[in-house]
């Protein structure tokens, strides 16, 4: 985007707060339901892929690799149904998320329901889906303000 647009987060900055220390607390919530910083890293990177959020497509993929989340990894999260680097509860993980971030297509479908609590204890459902609610909402928030990553130096 172009153009110039209301800033959210600057229009309402104690709500922007809010929604920051939400998604600390997400974050720790799903830490300490054993779902570990690379594996939240995608997650948070696939939901933002799939909103179209490049600004927070950027953020998560520099998160993602200071977690061990590999470029092969990256590349392949846009195709995780068809590639072999994901375990099955990675998969898991991923496939909630997508569920959750499509939420509007028919909630979470009964067939992903079946396969991802396969893989996930309640727990992790939990966690992974209260990770999905948060960047989904930043998504959006950023999406709305037209923030847009600058191009990195390239040498």
């Amino acid at each position: 985007m172009t153009d110039k647009r209301v800033h959210l987060n600057k229009g309402a900055p104690e709500l922007y707060k809010r929604l920051s220390d939400f998604a600390d607390e997400a974050a720790e919530f799903a830490a300490a339901r054993g779902i570990d910083p690379r594996l939240k890293e995608l997650v948070l990177l696939h939901c933002s892929q799939l909103n179209g959020c490049a600004y927070c497509v950027r953020v998560h993929s520099e998160r993602g690799e200071k977690a061990g989340v590999t470029f092969d990894e990256m590349a392949q999260l846009p195709v995780w149904r068809e590639s072999g680097v994901f375990t099955e509860r990675e998969k898991a993980a991923i496939e909630l998320a997508e569920e959750l971030t499509f939420i509007h297509d028919g909630g979470v479908r009964t067939e992903a329901y079946a396969r991802v609590t396969a893989a996930l204890s309640d727990e992790e459902y939990v966690a992974v889906s209260w990770l999905a609610v948060e960047i989904n909402s930043f998504n959006r928030l950023v999406r709305a303000t037209g923030l847009s990553p600058k191009p990195l130096g390239r040498g």
